[in-house]
């Protein structure tokens, strides 16, 4: 769909829409006859040719924002209303007493373990199965990242393997809601609190998410949340840290501003720092794409809850469990696992790339971050070594190895958020083509 129509032109496209929608759903035959088709990898007929809705999604809305901080003249934040209004919205859309817009997500997660005091020396629990900034911003402190295994059927850090992990250097808990879908928090604040060390959640990719009734990033210490080009809200690139706490509040409003205190631009500074603050221009954006997100979440879960639906009735498809307390998926990413063996030995990458020729395209989703070379090789650092024992550095591959995890990274297969954004139609030509290639997996995985 074009980024931005007419009125006129935009219900014309609905009502297109909507005739395709009822012809699909009132001819099965025809999608039947698609998936037992010839694969498209094999010389067939694709099952679709038309492209999903590209992203991002803007009109008169984003305009209108970016025109009045052009010409207001105030582009920083310091001078300006826009990033203090989106910090408003963004905290009462969420419930967060406190909400500070940041430069990207990682350096929300920064600001925030620099609040709660992570430095040398220190242990910080992590997934395995995350984007590398979860593991990027414990290591800048100088930090061991001790990764705890996944739960395969869920994607999520594995909660009852966390406690084993815990020594008296661990100074943060920091669990992931992967693409959308929250991780156990039940289990992750309660292991938290019995041992009195902060869960710090990366909501990055789980914006309106909920666990029991309640938006993530406002159960731990902190929450936070990017903005960034692929995200559900984005602004091309920034960030957000959410908490109810007062106190760690003030210290990442000050943090993220060269450690100026309160209301202090002028040269004095309250603590060390480093500029991580959002401009003008990207929180014009965030404020028009907000208006967009709550539609825009109730469609993507329609879609995903069709897919589930219909995916998990194909052997070998296993889409992602979701925890009992899970009130809202973000879908930030649709997730399953692939089964090779009830593919008739059809590889996952040949698979993703029969969906590819299908007109489906998909990922394989992230590696084994605990055996990335950058961290094989924090133990042989100088500033590691001045940080931690000798017997600390020897242990420290064995006690990161992940072979759930290990397991999940030959199998999981994505769909990005913007699929979802699609029509009934584009879900059913997503599941034939995977039934197609299931039908034919024999021949495909002999081609």
């Amino acid at each position: 769909m074009p980024k931005d129509l007419s009125r006129r032109e935009f219900g014309k496209v609905a009502v297109a829409a909507a005739f395709c929608d009822v012809i699909a759903q009132s001819a099965p035959a025809v999608w039947g006859q698609a998936a037992d088709g010839k694969p498209a990898l094999l010389g067939g007929t694709p099952v679709r040719k038309r492209p999903f809705p590209s992203w991002p999604i803007y009109g008169e809305p984003e305009r209108h924002e970016l025109t009045d901080v052009l010409e207001s003249g105030k582009w920083c934040r310091l001078d300006g209303n826009h990033a203090s209004d989106f910090e408003q919205k963004w905290a009462a859309q969420t419930g967060a007493k406190h909400c500070l817009a940041t430069a990207s997500g990682t350096t929300a997660l920064f600001t925030c373990l620099n609040a709660l005091e992570v430095g040398p020396g220190d242990e910080v629990i992590v997934p395995p199965y995350t984007f590398v900034a979860t593991i990027n911003v414990a290591v800048l402190q100088y930090a061991l990242p001790v990764f705890v295994d996944t739960d395969r059927e869920t994607f999520q850090i594995d909660a009852n393997k966390i406690e084993a992990a815990i020594t008296p250097r661990t100074r943060a808990i920091l669990p992931v809601h992967l693409g959308g879908s929250p991780a156990d928090l039940d289990k992750i604040l309660a292991i938290g609190k019995a041992h009195n060390i902060p869960v710090l959640e990366d909501a990055c990719q789980a914006h309106l998410a909920e666990w029991r009734g309640k938006k993530v990033g406002t159960l731990g210490a902190a929450g936070c949340f990017s903005f960034q080009a692929s995200k559900n809200l984005n602004s091309g690139e920034g960030g957000a840290v959410l908490s109810n706490n007062d106190e760690l509040m003030d210290f990442c409003r000050s943090f993220q501003n060269n450690g100026r205190g309160q209301g202090n631009y002028a040269f004095s500074y309250v603590r060390n720092g480093s500029n991580h603050r959002i401009t003008e221009f990207q929180a014009g954006i965030l404020l028009a794409q907000l208006a967009r997100l709550e539609a825009q979440t109730r469609t993507r879960t329609a879609n995903a809850e069709y897919l589930t639906k219909n995916l998990k009735e194909i052997d070998g498809i296993l889409p992602a469990r979701m925890y009992e307390g899970t009130t809202r998926n973000a879908y930030h990413l649709y997730m399953f696992r692939y089964d090779t063996e009830r593919f008739h030995g059809l590889s996952r990458n040949k698979f993703i790339k029969a969906l590819e020729a299908e007109g489906v395209p998909s990922s394989p989703g992230y590696g084994r971050l605990n055996k990335e070379p950058f961290i094989s090789d924090l133990p042989r650092l100088r500033s590691f070594q001045r940080c931690f024992s000798s017997n600390d550095l020897r242990n420290y591959p064995e006690r990161i190895q992940c072979p759930e995890n290990d397991k999940l990274c030959d199998e999981a297969v994505w769909f990005l958020q913007t699929m979802l954004l699609g029509s009934r139609s584009d879900m059913d030509q997503i599941i034939e083509a995977v039934r197609k290639i299931h039908s034919n997996a024999a021949a495909l995985a002999k081609a």
